[in-house]
């Protein structure tokens, strides 16, 4: 019994412009002999490999239509599903026939496609799908390769499904990260609007700031910060920055991360270099090839999205990315992205459970050992400070919506209010000062910084679910 898919939301102009050649279909040359013998493992596996690729196919595009048909097998969804977005010459015929098997839409495109094969996990391909859908991927980029070794790809060898990982529009480093790039002093970046959204970042009192307008072109970057080594993984589909902490216990180096070109339910999958796994962004967790089973998560260390202009009046001392990169992108203020920040669209498929907020309605989420909750920045219009608690972790927000600035603490039981004066709260008629990494009372106690970032709630929701809480207030 296949399960009630909603109605898809309608393709809109937004994006099929955002998607481009991923949205309207890409017509790839025919595979090659090798492709095929691979995916022919049975005739429903050569007859989907040529509606995936017919010129390079001994089956017409009639015969492999009626092989596909008698055989009534819901495995052949996948495959179509790839004809779907990659086979301009055989959109048409996939998408009747994904309407004949399973009783859906057939108007349906490729983005509504994607969201009913995630709603229906019981759904298998058939034998031959991995090797098809690996040749594809290396017809784009043979780069690739280092991701999809055949004994990466077996089912029981990855955290997700190969079926949902798609591609994201760009070869293997095609977004290059930013490896220790070049920081100037606050006072010479005069590149920069006071209303310029930043990542700023303290630890151990070395502050820095990392504009969205340059960190939107390369989405990751490798630092050491206070003497931490660390990466922020920005995922510009899913509005979420996380910084990672990359050195793990038992390894003698620290991670250096990569975007792979792939994405998994409209979230980047970043690389590591040292062995080309496959890592989600959200979670900080390898989720295919080499790393898989080694049970690494990555820690998490806070991160403030800021205007600069309140970042650097707060980190007066700050350092501040140059534009000096080492690439040529136009860094200028809300250049990047800045049709899919405005739109209520998504440019990828991802379905999420829970509609109690809109898709890109921004949150501010923590996870702590075993629990989980998210705030939606709204929120903060009413109130700037939320006492509140995860799971047994009492803690304190301070946001500002219009900012999208968001900053958490524990609290140890007490209750925090505002003071009226910028940088201090009150509890127990006491004033203490926030700081970037704790709130500190006047006669030495402190309570630190938790860990936090903001994000899409359809990424929250999406990766999270039914295992974390909503804040109602």
């Amino acid at each position: 019994m296949i399960p009630a898919h909603r109605a898809p939301q309608p393709a809109s102009p937004l994006r099929r412009r955002l998607l481009g050649t991923a949205a309207a279909g890409l017509l790839l040359p025919g595979l090659g002999a090798g492709a095929f013998a691979q995916a022919q493992s049975t005739d429903l596996d050569a007859a989907i490999a040529t509606l995936v690729s017919p010129a390079g196919s001994p089956l017409s595009v009639a015969e492999a239509s009626v092989i596909i048909r008698e055989a009534g097998d819901l495995s052949a969804a996948p495959g179509l599903i790839l004809a779907m977005r990659f086979a301009r010459a055989t959109r048409r015929e996939a998408r009747f026939l994904l309407a004949e098997l399973t009783g859906e839409n057939p108007g349906w495109g490729w983005f509504d496609w994607m969201l009913w094969q995630q709603n229906n996990p019981q759904i298998t391909p058939t034998p031959g799908f991995a090797a098809l859908k690996k040749a594809l991927l290396l017809s784009i980029d043979p780069n690739f390769e280092v991701f999809l070794r055949d004994d990466y790809l077996a089912r029981d060898r990855m955290k997700i499904r190969f079926e949902e990982i798609a591609w994201g529009g760009v070869a293997k480093d095609g977004i290059p990260s930013l490896d220790f790039p070049e920081r100037i002093a606050a006072r010479e970046a005069d590149y920069l609007r006071d209303s310029d959204p930043v990542f700023g970042v303290s630890i151990n009192g070395d502050v820095r700031a990392y504009p969205l307008r340059i960190m939107g072109w390369h989405e990751m970057f490798n630092e050491v910060i206070g003497g931490v080594p660390v990466a922020l993984a920005y995922c510009t589909l899913c509005g979420a920055g996380i910084l990672f902490e990359t050195e793990v216990a038992g390894r003698d180096d620290p991670f250096v991360f990569g975007s792979s070109g792939f994405l998994y339910r409209s979230n980047k999958l970043m690389f590591d270099r040292a062995t080309h796994s496959l890592w989600n962004q959200f979670t900080g967790q390898p989720v295919m090839g080499p790393l898989v089973d080694s049970g690494i998560t990555l820690a998490q260390r806070p991160v403030t999205i800021a205007t600069w202009g309140d970042w650097r009046a707060q980190n007066p001392q700050t350092t501040v990315l140059s534009l000096n990169t080492g690439h040529r992108r136009d860094y200028g203020s809300g250049v990047v992205y800045r049709e899919y920040f405005a739109s209520p669209d998504l440019m990828f498929p991802a379905a999420h459970p829970n509609d109690a907020l809109r898709q890109k309605d921004y949150i501010f989420g923590i996870r702590t050992l075993g629990a989980a909750k998210a705030w939606p920045l709204d929120s903060f219009a009413a109130t700037p400070v939320i006492n509140d608690q995860v799971g047994g972790l009492e803690v304190v927000l301070i946001g500002d919506p219009d900012g999208r600035t968001v900053r958490a603490y524990e609290r140890a039981g007490l209750s925090f209010r505002p003071t009226g004066t910028p940088g201090t709260l009150s509890a127990g008629g006491t004033t203490w000062q926030m700081t970037e990494e704790a709130l500190l009372h006047p006669d030495g106690p402190r309570l630190p910084r938790v860990a936090g970032h903001v994000a899409y709630w359809f990424a929250w929701d999406g990766y999270l679910g039914l295992r974390a809480e909503l804040h109602q207030g």
